[in-house]
């Protein structure tokens, strides 16, 4: 085997190893779920109303997923963590699973 094959294999073990590329939520579903998400973390997730508000899109499903059931679960003690558990509340396992989709593959 060549060095320039071996290379290639192991990037691509690598790419496809990552938590995003396993993200076992539905993108579309999350897409159509993520209005109110928008509505504070911006177009995409990317453009936050206010400074302390983060950038979710193009984040790590594996974190998404995380802190969504974190805060739904009040285990987050941030200055948006009360907010963060009401909008957390309602989400079901799959809806935090599409959203974590939606926002990981911008």
């Amino acid at each position: 085997m060549t060095l320039k094959k071996l290379s290639i294999m192991l990037t691509a073990a690598a790419v496809l190893s990552t938590p995003m590329a396993f993200a076992a939520g539905d993108a579309a579903a999350g897409k159509a779920k993520s209005a109110l998400c928008v509505s504070c973390h911006g177009a995409e997730g990317k453009a936050p109303i206010m400074p302390t508000y983060p950038k979710i899109g193009g984040q790590n499903a594996g974190y998404i997923v995380d802190a969504l059931k974190a805060y739904k679960a009040g285990q987050r003690t941030s200055a948006q963590a009360g907010m963060m558990a009401g909008m957390a509340a309602p989400l079901s396992d799959a809806d935090i699973d599409n959203l974590a989709a939606y926002f990981s593959s911008l």
